[in-house]
Parts: structure tokens; sequence; C-alpha cells
């Protein structure tokens, strides 16, 4: 895999969507319990932060699999 600089593995590929993802973490931490703030975080646990990742995936899996599967009947 080529590296390139100006690379981030938390890189929002579609610039429009970046506050609508925004909307979703804020979402997912309030359901965990954990308090996210706008801007730096850097005071969670990365078992907090990992959490909310992790939701995050699972959700957007799960909306994608119903998506899917309403294509195919």
């Amino acid at each position: 895999m080529a590296s390139n600089k100006n690379s981030s593995s938390n890189r929002v590929e579609v610039p429009e969507a970046r506050d609508a993802m925004d909307r979703f973490k804020m979402e997912v931490a309030n359901e965990l319990g954990v308090n996210l703030k706008q801007g730096y975080n850097g005071d969670i646990t990365a078992r907090d932060a990992g959490s909310i990742g992790g939701e995050m995936v699972r959700k957007m899996i799960k909306r994608q699999e119903e998506e899917m599967a309403g294509q195919s009947r």
C-alpha cells in the first residue's frame, strides 16, 4: 500500500458528509453515556473512544445490510 503523507485514517471522503458524521458520532456517544463535546475530546478514555467508533461501525454495517436486503427483493 502506497503511503501518502496527506492521508489520514479518519478522513471523511465526502466533505459534505462531515456534519452528518459528527451528528452521528454525538448521537452514538449519547446512547453509550459518553460525555462527548464539540471540538477536542482528548480527555475521554481510549476505551470510550473505541466504543463510540465500534458502535458507529456496527450501525453503519447494519444499515447497509438492511439496504442490500431490501434491494434483493
